[in-house]
């Protein structure tokens, strides 16, 4: 079976309702490609359809949560235009299009949604682990939003968790820079719900507990901190959108990607 046709998601449902999503392209350390993208959503449909499932643990297998785009997707980036991405503005998924998806999806379903970071979770990676309830973090994981060093935006939804989770002046900050931190410092920035040594097993036990509550009190919980948010996310999720548009194929944009890829200073306009 070759790379493009290899499984990048795998769903399953135990006994007590509790759902497991493991990204499984291990040997890309999960990057996100468009079969990814596919496979993600595709996952959030199932999960949305199925009585069964009362929590969702979220992790990627191998060395990572998420390295972020895959490369040859950043390539496809660098040609003049949007050709390869298309119009990204109109809603395809409810508030969001197909790329906000993979992260704001986890958000609109109904249950309580656990991410278990180890590795990276890099630039895209990132987004889908904050669109989680809940994300339960190795000390030593490096997380990134990581858009900036590739002249782009955060736009798969990450101007909206990010306005929810953390001071302003450090949204910007992690946004303008593309720093990494560690596990450590995004549990105290706030980026990261705690952190663990064995992220899996305590996301595992975390989803078996709330599986094991009224599964109304459950859901009716998760519906009201929804509401409870003060971002107006319809209007920021389209202007992630807008200013993404704009951005992919720009000259700068084109300049970052290429600087990026051959290891050099970029040389700005």
């Amino acid at each position: 079976m070759n790379d493009s046709s290899a499984p990048r998601v795998r769903v399953s449902v135990d006994d007590h309702g509790v759902a497991e999503v493991a990204l499984v392209r291990a040997d890309k350390m999960n990057a996100i490609d468009a079969a990814m993208f596919n496979a993600i959503n595709d996952a959030i449909a199932t999960l949305r359809g199925d009585a069964r499932v009362r929590a969702v643990v979220l992790h990627g297998e191998g060395r990572a949560f998420c390295a972020g785009l895959d490369k040859s997707s950043l390539q496809g980036l660098a040609g003049e235009g949007t050709a390869g991405v298309g119009d990204i503005v109109p809603r395809t998924h409810g508030l969001a299009n197909l790329w906000q998806q993979v992260s704001w999806g986890w958000r609109e379903l109904q249950v309580p949604v656990i991410a278990a970071v180890h590795g990276v979770a890099f630039g895209g990676g990132l987004q889908v682990a904050l669109g989680a309830d809940v994300r339960i973090v190795h000390p030593q994981a490096q997380l990134s939003v990581m858009e900036i060093r590739w002249g782009l935006v955060p736009d798969m939804s990450g101007c909206v968790l990010l306005t929810e989770l953390v001071r302003p002046d450090i949204a910007r900050e992690l946004t303008f820079t593309g720093r990494i931190v560690t596990g450590v410092e995004a549990a105290a920035l706030g980026l990261a719900t705690r952190t663990s040594e064995d992220p899996l097993g305590d996301a595992r036990s975390m989803a078996r507990q709330i599986a094991g509550s009224s599964p109304d009190a459950i859901r009716a919980a998760k519906r009201l901190f929804n509401g409870a948010s003060p971002v107006d996310a319809a209007r920021v999720l389209v202007n992630e959108a807008f200013e993404q548009q704009r951005l992919i194929g720009s000259a700068n944009q084109r300049e970052a990607v290429a600087a990026g890829m051959e290891q050099r200073a970029a040389k700005f306009r």
